[in-house]
C-alpha cells in the first residue's frame, strides 16, 4: 500500500470522525481497498517520473491507458498526482 502525504480529499479519511475513530463500514472499505491493491502499483515518485510521456501520449490521441497502464491506474486512484497530471496537460497544450 502506498501512503501519501495528503489525504484532504480521501473518502476514507473523511469517513473519521475524531482521530482513531472510524465507523465499520469506512473500516470495510479500507480494508477491501488495502486487499484490492495490486503487490506492483507504482509509488507517487514512480507515477511522476513517467507522467511526462504519459501526457505525451495522451496529447498525441494514443491510448496512454492501454501504453502505461500502471500510470493509468496509479492516476485513476491518487489525487495528488492526478493533479501534477492535469497541471502538465495544461502546460504541454500552451506549447
Amino acid at each position: 500500500m502506498v501512503f501519501r502525504k495528503n489525504f484532504a480529499s480521501d473518502p476514507i479519511v473523511d469517513d473519521i470522525g475524531e482521530i482513531g475513530q472510524m465507523d465499520l463500514d469506512a473500516l470495510k472499505n479500507l480494508v477491501r481497498r488495502c486487499l484490492e491493491t495490486p503487490n506492483d502499483e507504482l509509488t507517487c515518485d514512480e507515477c511522476l517520473a513517467q507522467v511526462d510521456r504519459y501526457a505525451e501520449l495522451t496529447l498525441a490521441g494514443l491510448s496512454a491507458d492501454e501504453a502505461m497502464p500502471r500510470v493509468a491506474q496509479h492516476l485513476a486512484s491518487c489525487p495528488d498526482c492526478r493533479r501534477e497530471f492535469t497541471a502538465l496537460l495544461v502546460a504541454l497544450q500552451t506549447l
